[in-house]
């Protein structure tokens, strides 16, 4: 349950920075993906380790392992959402688009997390 809170946190970051780069830069789509899925990704760590894992580990171990678990997410992540931009009916709609590869990335990154990043804490 405090994964799930602390997961919608982070998409709600995620969220937040995609749009404001979508809208205001010229950047590639796919790279304000990956700021706004890195931004959400740093808020969810801290979160995570203080209050779903209350975890008392190494904070740098953790801080790298989490990082290395969010880089593979990343990368499920902007693989979807190239595939998915790419397509014909999903092309002009970046929310739906930004929406399913965050999705795809959820449980990737909540199981290399409980698994590894946080395995100590119980």
């Amino acid at each position: 349950m405090k994964f799930g809170i602390v997961g919608a946190s982070g998409f709600v970051v995620n969220l937040i920075f995609f749009t404001i780069l979508q809208r205001l830069t010229a950047l590639p789509l796919l790279l304000d993906n990956s700021v706004g899925f890195m931004a959400g990704g740093v808020s969810n760590y801290f979160l995570n380790r203080l209050w779903t894992f209350r975890s008392t580990g190494h904070a740098a171990k953790e801080g790298a392992q989490f990082l290395a678990v969010s880089f593979v997410s990343l990368l499920v992540s902007d693989g979807v959402f190239y595939l998915l931009d790419r397509s014909h009916p999903l092309h002009q709609h970046h929310h739906t688009v930004w929406f399913l590869a965050t999705l795809s990335s959820i449980f990737v990154n909540f199981f290399l997390n409980k698994y590894w990043t946080f395995k100590h804490v119980r």
